[in-house]
């Protein structure tokens, strides 16, 4: 695949129990670049999938985005499910294929699943998620979505060449 890709050709349709497999290799895949994910693709387990895919499903929100039959993106979030934060999706994770990154398939899929917390989740009143401060491009694309940043988890994260970096949560809160 390559970056000419029209975020307008990319399907963006819920997840499915069935999309587990294909999720794990989209995980992977995103996992063996710097920085992609929080885990490397080493820690990256079929079982871990299938228990975000069953949480969000249960308590969230997941959705996946084809192109050309291809699963190239996935988001989810979830309420942790304790009463007093019911009305919180956190865990937010997004991971879009190295080779569509940056054609517009991460902005779809968050759309998406921000259209549908808006529209059909009147209960959810803030979607958390956390940023590695190293990655501005993710940082500035959530603040492009209405995220704010909340503060500052210094030194949160070890790279692999064993320097520390911080993480920055932020968060959506419905207006109101």
């Amino acid at each position: 695949m390559n970056k000419v890709v029209k975020a307008e050709s990319v399907l963006v349709r819920p997840a499915a129990t069935g999309d587990t497999g294909a999720i794990y290799e989209l995980y992977r895949k995103v996992a063996s670049e710097p920085g992609g994910l929080a885990r490397l693709a080493d820690e990256v387990e079929e079982s871990y999938v299938a228990g975000f895919l069953s949480a969000a499903q249960e308590r969230g929100l997941s959705f996946v985005a084809e192109l050309g039959g291809d699963l190239v993106g996935e988001i989810h979030a979830y309420a942790p499910g304790l009463f007093c934060f019911g009305h919180v999706f956190g865990d937010l994770t997004i991971a879009v294929d190295p080779d569509t990154q940056g054609a517009g398939v991460g902005r779809r899929l968050f759309e998406q699943f921000m259209q549908v917390v808006r529209d059909e989740r009147p209960n959810v009143q803030r979607v958390e998620l956390i940023a590695r401060e190293s990655n501005l491009r993710a940082i500035q694309f959530y603040e492009s979505l209405g995220f704010v940043q909340e503060g500052v988890f210094h030194n949160r994260i070890r790279n692999l060449d064993g320097t520390f970096e911080s993480d920055i949560p932020m968060a959506w809160s419905r207006p109101g």
